[in-house]
């Protein structure tokens, strides 16, 4: 085993949070060892998802691997999965069975879908969250489209952006052949976005006749109907995608570390400067830890969160290896953009109030500043170039 002061800096997971750090960390010449402990093979540009679905974007755009971007950037890539973390000892466990030393750890295992113990969600369901998920919505639309039967169905769970944007998009591939119904258990569609996003959102649901149902909860998810509302309606449907929550899965910690309270949503709580609160020399960023903003209350679960965090976090894992005092990570909101079908999005942000053609272009530029490595960042504009 590596002696502590020769143990590398070890970030757990290669989502947004995970490989930015890692990238940011490796920036700086003769950085720490770095290295990134991630199963899959490809990183998964979340935001993008939408215009994959649609074939409006190709996977190795979205979804570069992980060899790729890591090229001759000095970090090693471990395909692996951590299953528990030994605080005291410093040490974390892989699912192969390794046993690894460390000298600062990142937890940046993001979240995965939470079904709130709604029988047959899990096993029904479809998720909309990787490039697998992406392969079965495809083959889901393509049977829809060729069987073509009368009232065929699909029920989007969850009216928040993920559930409006991916409803507007499986209108318009579904191309008429079957109704796509929006259903939300509060009161109204986007309750977290922007007015200017919101009205445009509603008005892209309304022109593609997305029947929309608020006050409406699942009950219990069949292979072929949804129970839902207060008088246990049955909904006959021929498939049921789930976007109405996540659920954070950080590894087994074996000392300190306490799960925050404010969401229920099984984060790492964590002080402002993104040290979990308790465990010394452990970190966490993006959707797994709970970290406050001016205010007390936890910062959103969003790419735009762990984009910044991630600057923050490489920064005082540097301050932390000499000693020096770490500085609090404060989050600047920069507006918000959604994807509102084939070729159409909204964004609000800057002063900036935008829709429609040109909001669609500005947020895909916007999205290519954000990719990972300025080689991936080239050849996607220059595909897109081509393209054009």
């Amino acid at each position: 085993m590596a002696t502590e002061p020769t143990a590398p800096v070890v970030i757990v997971g290669g989502g947004f949070g995970g490989l930015y750090t890692a990238l940011a960390l490796a920036e700086v010449r003769h950085h720490q060892p770095i290295l990134l402990i991630e199963p899959q093979e490809r990183f998964v540009f979340l935001p993008l998802l939408y215009e994959l679905l649609s074939h409006e974007l190709r996977s190795w755009e979205v979804a570069p691997r992980y060899d790729t971007v890591l090229a001759g950037r000095g970090i090693a890539w471990l395909q692996d999965r951590v299953t528990a973390i030994d605080a005291a000892e410093r040490t974390l466990t892989t699912a192969s069975g390794r046993r690894l030393p460390y000298s600062q750890a990142v937890i940046a295992t993001g979240s995965t879908t939470q079904t709130f113990g709604i029988p047959g969600a899990a096993e029904h369901c479809l998720a909309f969250r990787s490039l697998g998920d992406v392969h079965r919505l495809q083959q889901l639309i393509a049977t829809l489209r060729k069987r073509r039967r009368p009232l065929q169905r699909l029920a989007v769970v969850g009216a928040g952006a993920s559930g409006v944007e991916l409803a507007c998009k499986l209108v318009d591939e579904l191309d008429g052949c079957a109704v796509v119904e929006l259903l939300e258990q509060g009161s109204m569609v986007l309750p977290q976005a922007r007015s200017f996003n919101r009205e445009q959102a509603l008005l892209a649901l309304q022109r593609r006749d997305v029947r929309v149902r608020t006050d409406t909860a699942v009950h219990a998810v069949g292979a072929d109907q949804l129970s839902i509302g207060s008088a246990g309606e049955t909904l006959p449907v021929d498939g049921t995608i789930w976007t109405a929550g996540i659920r954070a899965q950080p590894p087994a910690l074996s000392a300190g570390g306490d799960r925050g309270s404010a969401t229920g949503r099984g984060q790492l709580a964590c002080s402002t400067d993104l040290r979990v609160i308790g465990v010394d020399n452990l970190f966490a960023i993006g959707d797994v830890a709970q970290v406050p903003d001016a205010t007390g209350d936890p910062l959103p679960c969003n790419a735009q969160v762990a984009f910044q965090q991630a600057t923050c976090l490489a920064a005082n894992l540097r301050r932390a290896a000499v000693g020096e005092t770490l500085q609090p990570f404060s989050y600047n909101d920069r507006g918000e953009m959604m994807s509102l079908g084939r070729q159409e999005a909204s964004i609000t942000g800057g002063g900036l109030t935008l829709a429609g053609r040109a909001a669609y272009e500005l947020r895909r530029l916007a999205y290519l500043t954000r990719l990972p490595g300025t080689g991936h960042r080239l050849r996607v504009a220059a595909g897109w170039l081509s393209d054009w």
